[in-house]
């Protein structure tokens, strides 16, 4: 037989292996899992961006085709058309800015 420091020495390191054992299948089946969830997430990531891609293409060409005689083409606005509709529509803003002062006024009296 041997002496019972000798068998606690050798419970010690069984119990160490097992337990390092333990820790490195769970660290790595951990680490598994996270590399298997950022995969994912990437995928759903690029799924959602091209569908968010062609959603905007199908509204671009609903839009042209809806409207030809608009100032967008099939290129695209060029930056003076651009200009002129962000002009046209602070125009449009003033006037209705006016006609509802004028609304205010006549209703308070």
């Amino acid at each position: 037989m041997s002496s019972p420091v000798l068998h606690a020495f050798f419970v010690g390191r069984a119990l160490a292996d097992a337990v390092n054992e333990r820790a490195e299948r769970f660290l790595t089946d951990g680490l598994s899992l996270v590399g298997k969830f950022d995969a994912e997430q990437r995928e759903h990531l690029r799924q959602f961006t091209d569908e968010v891609m062609a959603r905007a293409r199908q509204a671009e060409a609903e839009s042209v085709t809806s409207y030809p005689g608009s100032t967008a083409t099939a290129q695209g606005a060029t930056a003076t058309d651009l200009q002129a509709t962000i002009d046209t529509l602070r125009a449009e803003i003033a006037q209705v800015r006016v006609a509802l002062q004028h609304y205010r006024a006549t209703s308070q009296v």
